[in-house]
């Protein structure tokens, strides 16, 4: 045991999901995979998340399909699992309209973490913040109790000194922000992380973790069907991926889109979670040529 990390034998290893009260998997399944998924598939895939002991879901509006697909898996197992999901709304009428759709494709009454989803870009933060914008009205969602809690969510080089300004300016429950070797290799985004994740242990804020298993863009700028980028397919590799994130005991990883690699997740995540060595990844980036997602400039935005 490390801190408040419980381990079981076999058995991907739960940490306190901020200040919350649940007890979250330190694996977050990201229901993106479900997106383009037909039902059937989307019922074996929930089936293998179940059967590893992951209790949380994270999925959004935007996913394509992903919430309907929930909806048979949650109308029979939704006691057992944290449900998360986001709006990309930055206005509170139509965050509050599309929260409530929500609800209806996945058959629930509520959810314990509604996330403002990718809140990055200047002009959005400032109509989400202001009187009538997405803050408020999902602040009187969690009043009615249509969510428990409230999150904010982000990609590119900027999101993490965003993410603090957005907890200076509202107490969220949880964050999420793009988190992998390659990237920390940016020592001004290494910092800002830092900063943050600072500031969560200091408030108890949940802080998770994506694009832990990027390889980088598809080449050419071209969208296959699991992803918007390319991830890791060997499974040493996704082991030692795996690890750089869990080896700390503050942070969760949601998932990568691609289901097919769920399997590589959940066995690494249910082993040792010893750090591997920066040796380790470095060699990692050379074998598998892995680059930065994000550049600070033209590539930030997906």
């Amino acid at each position: 045991m490390h801190g408040d990390v419980f381990y079981a034998a076999g058995m991907v290893p739960t940490l306190p999901f901020g200040r919350t009260g649940h007890a979250s998997t330190r694996v977050i399944f990201g229901a993106a995979a479900l997106g383009g998924m037909r039902q059937e598939r989307a019922d074996a895939t929930l089936a293998l998340i179940d059967a590893a002991g992951i209790n949380h879901i994270d999925t959004a509006a935007s996913y394509g399909a992903s919430e309907d697909r929930l909806q048979p898996f949650l109308a029979q197992h939704r006691e057992r699992f944290f449900l998360a999901t986001k709006t990309g709304e930055r206005e509170g009428i139509a965050a509050r309209a599309e929260l409530e759709r929500s609800l209806a494709r996945m058959g629930v009454d509520h959810v314990d973490l509604i996330q403002l989803h990718n809140l990055v870009e200047p002009d959005e933060w400032e109509a989400a913040f202001a009187p009538g914008g997405v803050v408020e009205a999902m602040a009187a969602a969690r009043d009615e109790g249509l969510t428990r809690f409230i999150g904010v969510t982000g990609h590119g080089l900027r999101i993490a000194s965003m993410l603090v300004r957005s907890l200076e300016r509202f107490d969220f429950d949880s964050v999420l922000f793009p988190y992998n070797h390659v990237l920390l290799t940016d020592p001004a985004y290494r910092s800002d992380v830092e900063t943050l994740r600072t500031l969560c242990a200091q408030r108890r804020v949940a802080a998770q973790t994506i694009k832990a298993l990027a390889r980088g863009r598809w080449p050419d700028g071209d969208m296959r069907k699991f992803s918007w980028y390319e991830p890791i397919s060997d499974p040493e590799a996704i082991g030692r991926a795996v690890r750089h994130v869990l080896a700390t005991d503050d942070l969760y990883l949601n998932t990568t889109s691609d289901a097919r690699l769920l399997p590589a997740i959940l066995e690494a995540a249910a082993g040792e979670l010893d750090p591997p060595t920066e040796e380790q990844m470095a060699a990692d980036v050379e074998a598998f040529g892995i680059t930065p997602l994000f550049d600070g400039g033209a590539l930030e935005r997906i």
